[in-house]
């Protein structure tokens, strides 16, 4: 939003702003914090920053815990949910020093050091990413977790599961089960809030392609924005997760991005196409090649299915993450590509033929992840089989233009499959991260860290008796 320091100030004289918020992204992927008086908004916060404990946002310890954030001004936007005017922008984390120096596992600079190391390999100066959103959006949220009891409670006004409400006013016009793919009123009842939240978006520089209802009948919602560079990519990511569930609270809902909050319905997945650019024309087209794709393009498609399994303790980082990763549903399982193959880990769309068009998108992923690391990965595994060469035909991982489900099972056999659970996505994080430490853009210490505390995670989850369990075993 801004170049320089006055720039912003103009702008807060002349719009009564009150307050300045700075966001710092956390380990695991969560906004953190903290706001400072108009005034004190100087030359010396760009300079010298403002001090915290970083070692509450889960980093290694292995500076010291005291840095300094230092805000970047050209992610500045007004704050749309507070009654104080306030402008908003995003902070880097700094080590403290003289000048102070970036943070190696700032997750931001992570991904700034991505697509340094793109233009150092000669391949493509530019990655555009284009993650696409999906989420559910409730009237009813509980759960409760403790020795004696687990529960939780999900309720929807528009479910099918409210057909049959007779103690007070119902019109009826309920989404059937897996039913809601692009549904219009008098059942479409978000239509408005999606529309606000669009706008949202767009008056915060964050361009919408379109939004509809999802198949998720019980509220499943999608926004699919245009694409755009990798760490602008992932800022928007997190804005946009932080103004849909804001919007949602302040229309009396509840929305998350949780990827299966509801068996037997449609999970959530956070598909994120993918394209390079050297010196602005499009290094994955070849009109001789598979689909349109060049050598290159499927060399990069080889390294994203080479490294799958590992991806995914980055981009599909939480124990739910497993339960949308399963057979039967749209979200991918099988570790190969195909053109407008909803099955496979990497897609090619069939309608997006113009050189500049040329993409694919990696459909496992979802916003889980923090949004900097899970990027960075995606194009450091693509960048891997490009660099090495790799050919995914011969590596067998397709092209499978079929529905995969629909295969023999002796063929569905020969495909590898993506891991069925937190526990094995880490173990293939842990024994294959080599390609991630190149040009020194993973720090080593941040994925032990990373694995560290996903491990810990799943361990407390996996303890936690189910109530399925009961329901099966209680009687034995």
């Amino acid at each position: 939003m801004f170049k320089t320091l006055e720039e912003a100030q103009a702008y807060c004289r002349e719009n009564g702003i009150k307050m300045i918020d700075f966001k710092m992204i956390d380990l695991m992927g969560r906004w953190r914090h903290l706001t400072i008086p108009v005034e004190r908004f100087t030359q010396e916060t760009l300079a010298r920053g403002i001090g915290f404990d970083s070692s509450n946002y889960g980093y290694a310890s292995v500076e010291k815990s005291d840095m300094v954030f230092i805000p970047d001004l050209s992610t500045a936007m007004v704050e749309p949910f507070v009654e104080t005017p306030t402008l908003s922008m995003i902070g880097d984390v700094y080590v403290i020093d003289e000048p102070p120096r970036r943070f190696d596992q700032d997750p931001r600079g992570i991904a700034a050091k991505a697509e340094e190391y793109l233009r150092s390999t000669g391949i493509a100066d530019t990655i555009m990413t284009g993650p696409e959103f999906e989420f559910y959006v409730f009237d009813h949220v509980s759960y409760h977790v403790s020795p004696q009891a687990s529960s939780f409670r999900i309720d929807a006004e528009q479910a099918e599961w409210n057909s049959q409400i007779d103690d007070r006013k119902n019109l009826g016009y309920k989404v059937p089960r897996k039913g809601g793919y692009h549904m219009t009123a008098p059942m479409d009842v978000m239509y408005d809030l999606r529309s606000r939240m669009s706008m949202m978006l767009q008056e915060r520089g964050i361009e919408v392609k379109y939004h509809h209802h999802e198949v998720g009948g019980p509220g499943q919602l999608e926004i699919e924005i245009e694409p755009g560079p990798l760490r602008k990519m992932a800022d928007a990511t997190m804005m946009i997760k932080y103004l849909v569930k804001n919007a949602a609270f302040a229309a009396g809902k509840t929305a998350t991005f949780l990827p299966k909050p509801i068996y037997g319905e449609a999970g959530n997945g956070m598909h994120v196409h993918l394209q390079l650019f050297k010196d602005g024309e499009p290094v994955f087209y070849d009109p001789r090649g598979y689909s349109g794709l060049s050598k290159t393009a499927l060399s990069f498609i080889a390294g994203l299915l080479e490294h799958a399994p590992a991806l995914c303790g980055l981009t599909n980082p939480s124990t739910n993450s497993y339960k949308r990763l399963v057979p039967g549903y749209e979200a991918p399982v099988s570790i190969c590509f195909g053109t407008a193959n909803r099955s496979a880990v990497v897609r090619i769309p069939d309608y997006a033929r113009a050189p500049e068009a040329k993409r694919f998108e990696i459909r496992s992923p979802d916003a889980t992840c923090n949004p900097y690391l899970a990027f960075a990965a995606i194009l450091m595994a693509g960048l891997d089989g490009v660099e090495r060469e790799l050919d995914p035909v011969a590596l067998g991982y397709g092209p499978y233009d079929v529905n995969l489900y629909r295969l023999p099972i002796e063929e569905q056999r020969k495909i590898r499959s993506l891991p069925r659970s937190l526990d094995e996505a880490l173990d293939a994080l842990e024994a294959d991260h080599e390609f991630l430490l190149k040009g020194g853009v993973f720090p080593k210490a941040l994925i032990e860290t990373w694995i560290e505390r996903k491990r810990e995670e799943a361990r407390m989850i996996n303890l936690v008796p189910h109530p399925a369990e009961f329901a099966y075993y209680y009687d034995l």
